[in-house]
């Protein structure tokens, strides 16, 4: 099953900020990181990072079915295009789902001069990054005993 990816506007981004809260709460449970997970994230931040320069949001949808978001940061100025975040429903994991999402952006952007960060401490966000070849920058950031952040490129 492919995915597609359909782009979002301004009044999609309520159903987006809920898909994104929703998708991330187990990780904000796990890791307690309230300045920082995207499940606590404001609508209203939500709205600002829609306006930003460069920013796209797109609906991950399988089968006409919304089972993901993913947010594009491309500022057209020869900067690292950046993903952040991506996130895949519950319901609809281990489909690999957020793979085919990264191949068709990368299909839309390019497939080089990307950056993206995930927790140190989720192996298997790590394992889809590094299977698209997403390279370890070598950037290890301590956020708490909990987890850390790792940062990839790709060239």
């Amino acid at each position: 099953m492919s995915v597609k990816l359909q782009k979002a506007n301004r009044e999609d981004m309520h159903e987006l900020w809920e898909m994104q809260v929703d998708a991330f709460k187990d990780l904000l449970d796990k890791y307690q990181d309230y300045d920082m997970s995207p499940a606590a994230e404001s609508y209203e931040r939500i709205l600002q990072k829609y306006d930003f320069t460069g920013t796209i949001y797109y609906f991950i949808v399988a089968d006409g079915i919304k089972v993901g978001g993913i947010r594009v940061i491309d500022k057209m100025d020869g900067s690292r295009k950046r993903i952040s975040p991506i996130w895949i429903m519950h319901e609809f994991r281990n489909k690999g789902y957020a793979q085919q999402a990264i191949q068709e952006v990368e299909k839309l952007y390019g497939d080089d001069n990307w950056s993206l960060d995930t927790i140190l401490q989720e192996k298997g966000n790590i394992h889809i990054y590094e299977k698209l070849g997403y390279k370890r920058t070598g950037k290890i950031e301590r956020i708490s005993y909990l987890m850390d952040i790792v940062y990839f490129e790709k060239n």
